[in-house]
C-alpha cells in the first residue's frame, strides 16, 4: 500500500475497532485521553495518527500492536502533504519553535500587514486574500487561549525592515510585535542582528511544533503549499538548526529595543 492508503486502512481500523467495541467518538476519545475531534480527523483521514495515538489504541483494544504497526508505516514517508491540516496541529501544539528570516510569523500579524503581504505578487485574488487574512487572524486565537503553547520566535533583523505595505503599516506591526512580546508571558520574540551576519538560518523559514504527548513535527513552507515532516531524524536536524539560530539571536529584552528603535525609523 501507499502512504495514502495506509492511512485509509488505519482509519478504518479504528473505525472497526470502535464499532465491535460499541464506542462512540466521544467515549474512545475519554479512553485515549485525546479529544473527540482529533479522533474524527483520524477516522477521516484529516489527520495522520501520531505514534502516541496508535499505542493508545492498541492499549484500548487489546490489538497486540497492529494499529502501531500501521502507523510506523505510515511514518516511512518523510513528510505529510501540508492539507492534511498543519494548522490543526498548531492548534493542538503546547509549544511552537518558529523561524523566520522574511517576514513576521502569521500567528504575530497584523491585519493590515497579513493583507498587504498576501496582496504582494498578484498571486491570489481579491476574495482569496481576505478569506486567507481572516483564517489568519482566526489562527491567532491560539496566543490567548486557556494553557496557550509556549510561542518562541525567532526573528532575522531584515524582517523588521522589509517594507510590507506601507511606512505606518510597518509601525503599527513593529508595535504589535513588542506589545505580544512585553505582555503575554508564553510569547517569546527574539532578533538575529544584521551584525551576526551568515548564519544557518538564511536557508529558509520553518517551525517545530510539540504535540500534547511529546512528539514534535517540522514545518517548511512555500509560496503555494507546505510541508510537515516527521520523521525523527530530520526533526532532530531542525532542532539543531533552532539552537543554532537561538544561539545567534538577541535577549528578549534586546529584541523589544531592537523592534522598538527600527519601529521608530518607519516614517
Amino acid at each position: 500500500m501507499d502512504r495514502s492508503s495506509m492511512l485509509d486502512h488505519f482509519a478504518e481500523e479504528l473505525r472497526l475497532a470502535r464499532a465491535g467495541n460499541g464506542m462512540s467518538q466521544t467515549a474512545l476519545a475519554e479512553a485515549l485521553s485525546y479529544s473527540g475531534a482529533l479522533v474524527a480527523k483520524v477516522e477521516t483521514c484529516e489527520r495522520r495518527p501520531s505514534l502516541d495515538f496508535a499505542r493508545r489504541c492498541d492499549t484500548v483494544f487489546r490489538a497486540d500492536g497492529r494499529f502501531e504497526r500501521i502507523q510506523r508505516r505510515i511514518s516511512r514517508e518523510t513528510v505529510v502533504p501540508w492539507f492534511r491540516d498543519w494548522a490543526g496541529i498548531e492548534q493542538e501544539a503546547t509549544a511552537l519553535r518558529w523561524y523566520e528570516p522574511m517576514c513576521v510569523p502569521g500567528l504575530l500579524q497584523t491585519e493590515d500587514y497579513a493583507r498587504a503581504l498576501l496582496s504582494g505578487g498578484g498571486l491570489f485574488g481579491a476574495d482569496e486574500i481576505e478569506q486567507q487574512v481572516t483564517t489568519r487572524l482566526d489562527r491567532q486565537a491560539v496566543l490567548t487561549r486557556d494553557r496557550p503553547p509556549l510561542l518562541s520566535v525567532v526573528l532575522d533583523e531584515y524582517v523588521l525592515r522589509r517594507r510590507i505595505g506601507g511606512a505606518e503599516l510597518m509601525r503599527e506591526q513593529l508595535g504589535h510585535l513588542v506589545k505580544l512580546g512585553s505582555t503575554l508571558p508564553r510569547v517569546r520574540i527574539h532578533v538575529v542582528p544584521a551584525s551576526a551576519g551568515a548564519y544557518p538560518g538564511l536557508a529558509g523559514h520553518f517551525v517545530i511544533a510539540t504535540s500534547p504527548a511529546g512528539e514534535d513535527v517540522a514545518y517548511l513552507e512555500g509560496q503555494r503549499h507546505g510541508q510537515a515532516v516527521d520523521r525523527p531524524e530530520f526533526v532532530q536536524q531542525m532542532v539543531e538548526v533552532w539552537e543554532s539560530i537561538r544561539g545567534e539571536a538577541l535577549s528578549q529584552q534586546q529584541s523589544l529595543d531592537l523592534m522598538t528603535e527600527v519601529a521608530e525609523t518607519w516614517t
